[in-house]
């Protein structure tokens, strides 16, 4: 079903500005770019940052699109975690009127076998199926590793079906690190997909220093930075067709599209959010935001 999706912000770019500037001012300046969205990551709930994000709802008119969850608090990581913090996370929820919550990776545990993959996906729907009757719905958003194949079938196939109350934030930058197409991937995946990351995929230019590593003999070197010119971009900065992307994401029922990326490459966070909005501005989408 197409959806009038909103674009926003995933706040894992702001980690940073959160801690040093706090989470009210951080959104300020969020919104004097044009964006009145934003998914939580990566930031600690305590109760000062849930009192600024829930003030930020009030005085500027974020909409707090969703809250990051983990199954269970990894170790020497902070964070509210499904198994010790249910009522927490579901009391912040509802506090900020967040009705999608999010697994952001597969856990490290999880890593070890498709075994447990598939251990991982039941006790997700477990939690999905609990958070369900508090009217929140939880979404798992992928990375490229749900893309290899056990069996012939993708992972990302795999975590679906063993998971049929858990929906999916799909995010195109990954997909095509994955190998797969993002529109097609999103067709795939309609009627499930609360949620869209818009991170641009770009091929960087080789680095001077590359070829004097080769001059120097050390070749092994020369090929880390062949490989590494695989880039996160701004949106509208790399090679995905959004003009493409945007239209399945609210066709597949997307009801947030989030700007995200993992790094900067020397701008500011702030350079890279102005680019991404001023990029889907020129595209047509500005009525998105």
């Amino acid at each position: 079903m197409a959806t009038s999706a909103k674009i926003g912000v995933q706040a894992m770019m702001l980690k940073d500005s959160f801690a040093e500037a706090g989470a009210f001012e951080t959104l300020r300046k969020v919104s004097e770019i044009g964006y009145n969205a934003v998914e939580i990551s990566q930031i600690p709930m305590t109760p000062e940052n849930v009192a600024e994000l829930d003030r930020s709802r009030t005085e500027l008119g974020m909409d707090i699109a969703a809250l990051s969850v983990a199954m269970e608090t990894p170790k020497g990581r902070p964070g509210d975690s499904l198994a010790e913090h249910f009522d927490k996370i579901v009391e912040d929820a509802k506090r900020l009127d967040s009705k999608l919550l999010r697994i952001g990776m597969l856990p490290f545990s999880a890593m070890t076998s498709i075994g447990a993959v598939v251990d991982f996906a039941k006790q997700a729907n477990d939690y999905a199926e609990r958070l369900q009757e508090q009217g929140l719905g939880l979404y798992y958003h992928n990375h490229h590793i749900e893309f290899a194949k056990f069996d012939g079938k993708y992972m990302l196939d795999i975590i679906a079906e063993n998971s049929p109350a858990m929906g999916m934030e799909i995010d195109v930058h990954w997909v095509q690190r994955g190998g797969l197409d993002p529109v097609r991937t999103l067709e795939k995946y309609a009627g499930r997909t609360a949620m869209v990351h818009l991170k641009d995929y770009r091929i960087g230019v080789m680095p001077e220093s590359a070829l004097g590593l080769l001059d120097a003999g050390d070749f092994a070197g020369f090929m880390t930075e062949f490989k590494n010119v695989v880039q996160f971009a701004e949106v509208g900065e790399g090679n995905l067709d959004f003009a493409a992307i945007i239209p399945a994401a609210q066709a597949a029922g997307a009801e947030y599209l989030l700007v995200e990326q993992d790094e900067l490459y020397g701008r500011t966070v702030w350079e890279a959010l102005q680019t991404s909005y001023d990029n889907l501005v020129a595209l047509g989408q500005s009525e998105l935001f």
